[in-house]
C-alpha cells in the first residue's frame, strides 16, 4: 500500500485531484468533500495498516472550520503533513486569521491553489514537505546504511543516529534475517561472527567498533587523502559556522579544508525541524541545511575530511599553524576554530549507562521512531529541546519537558512556546529534575525531583532525551588560546588588555593567537543560534582576507 494524499474540499476536491495527478505513481490519492469525510478516509487508510503523508484542504469546509478539520485527523494521523490550499477567492481574506495559527504548528503551508497547469511554486512546497515526512516518518525505500546484530545497543543505536544525521536512510536487522544473514556471510571473522555488521554504499560489509569506523569507510579520514601543501584556510568543526566559512572562503579563492570529527552539521544537525531560520518559510532540518551547505561548499572546491578528531594545534615560527589527528596532518596559514558545543552529561550513572538504549543525547531522529505509542521524556529548555518535543510528539502518545525553571520564555524562542502550547500530546513540567533512572536493559523508569519541594517521583518511560546546554569542545586548543573560565574561546574586545598584542582590541573574531580565528557556539558570548552561527562564519573571512594580505 502506497502513502496517501488526502485532498479536501467541499467545491474543488476534482481540481485538486486533478492537479495531483503527478503525483499518483507513487501516492495514493483520496478526495473528501468534508472534515467528516476526510476523517472516513483517514480511518480506513490507519486501520488497512496505510499511512497518510500529507492532507491538502480548502480553506472552506461545510462542517467544520478548517483548524478544527485538521485538529480531528491529527488525532488518527498525528504524523502526516498539512497544507492549505486557498482558492483564489478566499486567499488574502483568509490569510491574516490562518497564518498566525500556522506560527503555533496547527499546519505546516498556506498556499494559494494553483491556478493553472506546472504551478512549480505550488508543487515546490508539496514536494518539500512530502521530503520531510519521507525522511523522518515513512520507512525508508531505499537503504544506505544496513546494521545487523542480534539485538540493538548503545553501538547500534549511535551508528544509525549518524546515518541520520547524513541524511542516509538506516535499517536495523538481526542475524536470523535474509538480509542479515547474507552480510554476516560476507563478514566472516575469526573466531565466529562478530557485531554490528554494517554495510555501506560501494563497500563490503565489516564489523565496527565505533561510529568512527563507519565514518571513515563512507568518507575516508584524513590520511587517505594527502594535503598537498598548506592551505590559506583550516576549519575545525563542519556545524553552521564552519559550514558558512568554508563556503565563503572556498567562493573567494582560498585553499579550504574543513575537519570534521563526526557528522556535517555538527549539534545543529540534529535539530529536526528549524522554522525561524531566515529563507525557509516552511522550515528545514538541520540535517538538509547542513547538507546543502556541504554540497554548496564542494562545488567552490572545499575538501572535506570526517572521522578524526583533531587533536593537536602547533603554531611554528613561520606563521604557518599545524592541526594533527589520527589520520594526518593539515598545515594551513589561517585557522578557524568552530567546533561548536556538544550536549552536556547528565552525570548519573544509572542513566548514563543506559546511553542508546532508551537514553539519547540529543533528537535522535532514528530513536523517535520508536518511541510510538509509548512516553517519552525531554529534559532541556532551549530550542533544541523544544523542537525535539514537537517531532517526538508525532509518534509517542505523551511527551514530557523537564525544566528546572518555572517556565519556558527566557530559554526558548516564541513561536516553539507557542506550538508546544497547542499540541496536547506535550506538556511542560516546571522546577524538575531527573535524579534516577533504570530498567531491564531498557530504560523504563526515571526518578524526578521536585526543585521547590524536593519530593521525588518515580514516572514510567520509553525514551528519555536529554538537551541539557552547551559545553565548549576545545581541549585540543593550545594554552596560548585564551578562553574563559567555562572554555569558550575569548576573541575580539572580550580577550583581556593584558593579552592585546598593540593598544587596539584583536578583530572581532581574531583570538590572542595571530592567524586562528574562532566563530560560532565555541566562541565566548555567541548567541547560540543557527542562524548567528553562521553569520559569524561567513563574517571571519574578511578577516583571514586580511591577515593573509595585510598591505591589501
Amino acid at each position: 500500500m502506497q502513502p496517501a494524499i488526502i485532498l479536501v474540499s467541499h467545491e474543488h476536491a476534482d481540481f485538486l485531484l486533478d492537479e495531483f495527478g503527478r503525483y499518483a505513481r507513487d501516492y495514493d490519492l483520496h478526495t473528501a468533500r468534508s472534515c467528516a469525510q476526510a476523517l472516513e478516509v483517514t480511518r480506513t487508510v490507519r486501520d488497512a495498516g496505510g499511512q497518510v503523508a500529507l492532507f491538502v484542504t480548502d480553506t472552506e469546509l461545510p462542517d467544520a472550520h478548517v483548524l478544527e478539520a485538521f485538529h480531528a485527523w491529527r488525532t488518527v494521523v498525528p504524523t502526516s503533513r498539512r497544507i492549505i490550499a486557498a482558492h483564489w477567492d478566499h486567499f488574502l481574506e483568509r490569510a491574516p486569521a490562518l497564518r498566525s495559527a500556522m506560527a503555533k504548528g496547527k499546519y505546516d503551508a498556506y498556499l494559494l491553489m494553483p491556478r493553472g497547469a506546472r504551478d512549480e511554486e505550488f508543487h515546490n512546497a508539496v514536494t518539500e514537505l512530502l521530503s520531510d515526512w519521507g525522511s523522518t516518518v515513512a520507512k525508508p525505500e531505499v537503504e544506505s546504511v544496513r546494521v545487523v546484530a542480534p539485538a540493538q545497543d548503545q553501538l547500534t543505536a549511535a551508528i544509525r543516529d549518524y546515518a541520520d544525521r547524513l541524511g542516509m536512510p538506516s535499517g536495523f536487522y538481526t542475524p536470523d534475517t535474509d538480509i542479515g544473514r547474507e552480510a554476516v556471510a560476507q563478514c566472516a571473522t575469526p573466531g565466529g561472527p562478530a557485531y554490528p555488521v554494517v554495510s555501506t554504499p560501494g563497500r563490503p560489509p565489516f564489523v565496527a567498533t565505533s561510529v568512527r569506523d563507519v565514518a571513515i569507510s563512507m568518507f575516508g579520514a584524513p590520511g587517505d587523502v594527502r594535503v598537498e601543501g598548506v592551505v590559506d584556510v583550516a576549519i575545525v568543526g563542519a556545524g553552521p559556522a564552519g559550514l558558512a566559512a568554508a563556503v565563503y572562503a572556498a567562493s573567494e579563492g582560498l585553499t579550504t579544508v574543513v575537519l570534521e570529527s563526526e557528522a556535517i552539521g555538527g549539534q545543529a544537525g540534529t535539530s529536526t525541524m528549524i522554522r525561524n531560520y531566515l529563507g525557509f518559510p516552511r522550515g528545514i532540518s538541520g540535517m538538509r541545511l547542513a547538507q546543502r551547505a556541504r554540497n554548496q561548499a564542494l562545488r567552490f572546491g572545499t575538501q572535506f575530511y570526517t572521522g578524526w578528531d583533531v587533536t593537536m594545534l602547533e603554531s611554528r615560527d613561520d606563521g604557518i599553524h599545524v592541526l594533527s589527528t589520527g589520520g594526518g596532518d593539515v598545515e594551513a596559514r589561517t585557522v578557524v576554530v568552530a567546533t561548536g558545543v556538544a550536549y552536556r552529561k547528565l552525570g548519573i550513572p544509572s542513566i548514563e549507562e543506559h546511553e542508546g538504549l532508551g537514553v539519547f543525547y540529543g533528537s535522535a531522529m532514528s530513536a523517535s521512531r520508536e518511541m510510538e505509542g509509548g512516553r517519552a521524556v525531554v529534559v532541556g529548555g532551549g530550542n533544541s529541546a523544544g523542537q525535539a518535543a514537537i517531532h517526538l510528539a508525532r509518534f509517542a502518545q505523551s511527551v514530557t519537558i523537564l525544566v528546572r525553571r518555572t517556565d519556558l520564555t527566557a530559554t526558548m524562542s516564541q513561536y516553539l512556546i507557542g506550538e508546544i502550547a497547542y499540541n496536547p500530546r506535550i506538556t511542560v513540567q516546571p522546577c524538575s529534575e531527573v535524579v534516577d533512572g533504570g530498567g531491564e536493559g531498557h530504560l523504563e523508569w526515571i526518578d524526578v525531583r521536585d526543585t521547590t519541594t524536593g519530593q521525588v517521583t518515580r514516572e514510567a518511560t520509553q525514551g528519555l532525551f536529554l538537551l541539557l546546554g552547551a559545553d565548549p569542545h576545545c581541549d585540543w586548543l593550545p594554552p596560548q588560546v585564551a578562553r574563559d573560565h567555562r572554555g569558550f574561546v575569548l576573541t575580539g574586545r572580550d580577550i583581556p588588555t593584558d593579552r592585546w598584542a598593540s593598544e587596539l582590541p584583536p578583530a572581532n573574531l581574531a583570538t590572542t593567537v595571530p592567524g586562528i580565528f574562532a566563530a560560532g557556539d565555541i566562541r565566548a558570548g555567541s548567541m547560540k543560534r543557527v542562524a548567528a552561527a553562521a553569520g559569524e562564519g561567513s563574517s571571519v573571512v574578511p578577516l583571514v582576507h586580511a591577515y593573509l594580505a595585510p598591505g591589501d
